[in-house]
């Protein structure tokens, strides 16, 4: 079954990523770190699914995705973001299924790339609105340089969360700047009591994975969802 749903908002989170806030169906469920199929209600476009993740809440009454928009010229992502960023408040997406791979299984170390981080979002809000606290929860976001860092200050104001920010391409940073590794990871996962918890694009996947299993930590003990 598909719907239309139309926008509230758009607003800006950072030089190149959008929150959209749309109306939320009666009957429109779904799980923190899930996702939607969507196509835009334009000409030629009602037929070009995309996958966006739910940011907000299954209780608000909103539903609210920050979305990375790339250039129209970006091979792997058709030109549809960047379209998606021309859209205007009473304007409508249609949606199709709810899936998604990430779920939350208890407190653990959170590790993104880029728009990656979108699943965790939700997630860590759920955290935090059952218990108050993010105590036992870390987030390693990694990002080209600061700038591109999603939601940065909200992240920094929920109690309890520790965050480990790096950026790649901009050595002048203050942050630290290279790739995680076994290393890096080994000072915020304690194997076999911390759940790990990957999202980015599927080369990041197979690599921190297999850093992680360099450190001690088990399949069992990872969960992953490629993020392009």
């Amino acid at each position: 079954m598909t719907r239309k749903i139309t926008i509230r908002s758009i607003d800006t989170v950072t030089h190149d990523t959008l929150t959209l806030t749309l109306d939320k169906p009666e009957d429109f469920s779904y799980a923190p770190g899930q996702a939607a199929h969507i196509a835009l209600d334009l000409d030629d476009w009602r037929e070009e699914w995309r996958s966006f993740t739910m940011t907000s809440l299954p209780q608000e009454d909103h539903l609210e995705f920050v979305i990375k928009c790339y250039p129209e010229s970006d091979e792997d992502h058709d030109g549809m973001t960047a379209r998606l960023a021309k859209l205007q408040p009473g304007d409508a997406l249609i949606f199709k299924d709810v899936w998604g791979a990430i779920e939350d299984e208890g407190n653990g170390v959170f590790i993104a790339g880029g728009a990656g981080v979108t699943p965790f979002i939700s997630i860590l809000r759920k955290k935090l609105d059952q218990k108050g606290t993010l105590d036992g929860n870390t987030l390693i976001f990694s990002n080209k340089a600061e700038r591109d860092i999603i939601l940065r200050d909200d992240f920094d104001k929920m109690p309890g969360l520790q965050t480990r920010y790096i950026v790649t391409d901009e050595p002048d940073s203050p942050l630290y700047h290279d790739r995680i590794d076994a290393d890096l990871l080994s000072e915020y996962v304690s194997a076999g009591r911390d759940t790990c918890y990957i999202c980015g694009p599927q080369p990041m996947l197979d690599e921190l994975s297999d850093a992680l299993k360099k450190i001690g930590v088990k399949d069992s003990d990872i969960v992953t969802e490629q993020f392009d």
